[in-house]
């Protein structure tokens, strides 16, 4: 009989007063109180969206406005909502150009973005919404650019594929979202970013940023990048304080025996196990089918295609377990996830921080567990000092009451 991982009282009291504080409308707004078109209004209800969320209730009116901004906030806290409520909002139907881009680093966060636009604009006529990424064929996406296209979603190299092979007078873009930004303001994506925004986009176009976290490099790129831009960051707010976070010191050998228990004594609804290369992704995926558990696996050497059907049939709950590299760690929404093993301990608290958001989605409780090796110990002390958080040592398997609470 699985274990429910469920904390004492004292930790559900203290969880919940959390989820009152820092999920719930702290303005006591509501979606009509932005003033927003009521076609929009019947998707945002449809999605089950009843109050908005604070990061919502901050940047909505200021994106409204016209404001650039740069929000920071927790993971699976409406961020995708924020920016698209105005984009939607601000598009003219009757100009058949594109009048926003929305960037993002990945191909499987662009399908989910462009899934989440169109629930939003459903009932909006004529509406035109693109989504194009990198593994599809070029070919196609340029065809489809020279057809009428509101809203432009997509990873930064096929943007500016199509961008540098279609006909300009298709874009009036003056509307630019970064979505993971800092992701896409690092070394891998810069380039690629600066010049889309320099040869394609308005001067004075309004420039949206959100993430769960800014390096220091966007402190040095935003008065060149943007036009004084409004912040928001409800990142000491909203830490991931709805996930329950323990590790377990384990030799490298006796990871996967680890990982038997584990799965044998909690009740799953679905799990990520995320490892630090390819090669182990597929190893480890290996190693749970070979223990008789479901598990597929997802990483960036796979085909588009494959990428794809991985990536729907575990949001559909086709599979409980999925092994993963950090391609599955941004923005990635799967409600019924409900517990991340770090099967190989990240190196950094940036992506720390993105794996576990997996869990804990909205205001959800989850957990996390970390099997740290000795190589690992003063990596876990440093991320837990830049994180401000606490790690605890997971206690006897056998002991362990901790429920995850379902909303």
């Amino acid at each position: 009989m699985g274990i429910n991982i469920n904390p004492k009282n004292g930790e559900i009291s203290k969880n919940i007063s959390f989820l009152s504080k820092n999920l719930i409308s702290k303005k006591k707004l509501t979606f009509g109180d932005f003033d927003i078109k009521k076609e929009i209004l019947w998707g945002i209800f449809e999605l089950g969206y009843k109050y908005p969320s604070p990061i919502q209730e901050e940047s909505i009116p200021k994106i409204l406005i016209g404001r650039d901004i740069i929000a920071r906030s927790k993971n699976g806290t409406g961020k995708t909502a924020s920016y698209l409520i105005p984009v939607i909002q601000k598009t003219n139907i009757d100009l058949l150009k594109i009048q926003s881009l929305i960037i993002v680093p990945t191909r499987e966060l662009a399908l989910q973005v462009s899934q989440v636009t169109k629930s939003l604009s459903k009932y909006i006529r004529n509406i035109k919404i693109t989504v194009t990424t990198g593994g599809t064929g070029l070919k196609e996406d340029i065809i489809r650019m020279y057809q009428s296209i509101h809203i432009l979603i997509g990873t930064p190299g096929r943007i500016l594929d199509i961008l540098m092979n279609t006909i300009s007078k298709s874009l009036d873009c003056k509307m630019l979202v970064l979505d993971e930004a800092d992701k896409l303001l690092s070394n891998e994506f810069f380039k690629v970013v600066e010049e889309i925004t320099k040869a394609f986009l308005h001067k004075n176009r309004q420039t949206i940023l959100f993430s769960a976290t800014f390096p220091l490099i966007i402190k040095d790129l935003k008065y060149n990048f943007m036009r004084e831009p409004f912040e928001i960051n409800l990142m000491k707010e909203l830490n991931i304080l709805t996930i329950s976070q323990y590790y377990a010191f384990v030799s490298e050998t006796n990871k996967v025996q680890c990982i038997n228990s584990l799965l044998k004594l909690f009740r799953i609804n679905q799990c990520i196990l995320f490892c630090n290369s390819v090669s182990r992704v597929e190893l480890l995926a290996k190693k749970i089918l070979n223990l008789g558990y479901s598990c597929f696996f997802i990483h960036a050497r796979m085909s588009q295609d494959d990428r794809n059907k991985v990536f729907n049939d575990f949001r559909l709950g086709k599979y409980r377990n999925l092994v993963s590299s950090d391609l599955f760690t941004r923005g990635i929404d799967v409600p019924a996830i409900n517990l991340i093993i770090n099967f190989d301990f990240p190196k950094s608290a940036e992506t720390y921080l993105h794996r576990v958001g997996r869990s804990g989605r909205f205001g959800k409780f989850g957990v996390a567990m970390n099997l740290i090796t000795n190589e690992d110990k003063l990596n876990l002390l440093r991320i837990e000092n830049e994180l401000g958080l606490e790690i605890k040592p997971i206690p006897n398997l056998n002991e362990i009451r901790v429920e995850i609470l379902k909303n």
